[in-house]
């Protein structure tokens, strides 16, 4: 599958999820939910992906956490706050590209309306 078809599918799961618990729960429940229904779905899921990085000729081994990546081409930053700030888009891509894949999604599950909260974020793609 394509990143664009993977994240079709996401989509849609995280919707269906969304409209079972509704907003204002926290981000480990929608992270945890969300790894299970991707799971049942068929889709290879690895959480809470630590990833080193490289500053200063120095390898740190866990530089940062990646919630969760879906099938090992879609990164997805999952987030139960009132609103997004510039600085979530700019952290998903800097994920986006100390990992090298192309497409991540940035979820936000603390909204009336799931479909106006999840934004894409391409890498090269």
């Amino acid at each position: 599958m394509t990143e664009n078809e993977i994240s079709y599918r996401i989509i849609g799961i995280a919707i269906e999820l969304h409209k079972n618990l509704g907003p204002g729960l926290l981000e480990s429940v929608y992270e945890n939910a969300l790894r299970h229904d991707l799971h049942s779905a068929g889709l290879t899921v690895k959480s809470q992906v630590p990833m080193p990085f490289e500053y200063k000729e120095v390898r740190l081994e866990i530089g940062y956490r990646i919630d969760l990546i879906i099938n090992d081409k879609v990164l997805i930053e999952v987030k139960s706050i009132e609103s997004l700030a510039p600085v979530h888009y700019a952290q998903t891509l800097t994920y986006l590209k100390l990992s090298g894949l192309k497409l991540g999604l940035l979820i936000n599950f603390n909204v009336k309306i799931l479909k106006d909260s999840i934004h894409r974020i391409v890498n090269n793609l």
